[in-house]
């Protein structure tokens, strides 16, 4: 049962990127973005419309539960924005997601051996949340902020400090979207 609604979850999840064109209407961004610098509006316009809508969906998933802190919510709107780096098509993050679901560790093995090749969609999808720090360290995104991207898929222990705790939010709210 727990194996058919993840599989169930992916598929939906591939058709939404198929159509996130549609759904990121520009009134929703506008609303969104208002909180980011103009550096880090840009890095979140380069990002897919499918990554986009991600992206507004744990953004306005954090609102709705009561969080303002503007770090978390800047970590909201660009946590996924190193896969903008080498975008992956619709296909291809379909693949990685279940390999990644049913397969733990599949692809970083496919990534160290294709070690030469960097600027592949794969090494970018397997490093993005380092890529996503990297770009918003440099579009001056406060530290938290970066340090919220870069370990938005890390697993975390004990929830001692308000790092950890604005770190748990983004995650369940990521999970969720």
């Amino acid at each position: 049962m727990k194996l058919t609604r993840a599989v169930r979850y992916r598929v939906e999840q591939f058709l939404r990127a198929l159509t996130a064109q549609r759904a990121v209407s520009e009134q929703r961004v506008k609303r969104a973005i208002e909180i980011l610098r103009p550096e880090a509006r840009a890095l979140f316009v380069q990002q897919a419309p499918q990554d986009q809508l991600h992206a507004l969906s744990v953004y306005e998933m954090l609102v709705a539960r009561g969080h303002s802190n503007e770090d978390l919510l800047t970590a909201a709107l660009l946590h996924d924005v190193g896969k903008a780096a080498s975008p992956a098509s619709p296909l291809q993050r379909g693949f990685f997601v279940l390999a990644e679901r049913f397969a733990p560790g599949t692809l970083g093995r496919l990534v160290r051996a294709r070690a030469g090749n960097r600027n592949d969609a794969l090494a970018t999808y397997a490093n993005h949340a380092e890529i996503g720090a990297r770009r918003a360290d440099e579009a001056g995104c406060s530290t938290l902020t970066v340090e919220l991207i870069r370990n938005h898929e890390r697993r975390l222990g004990a929830r001692r400090t308000e790092r950890d705790r604005l770190l748990a939010a983004l995650q369940a709210a990521d999970n969720m979207s």
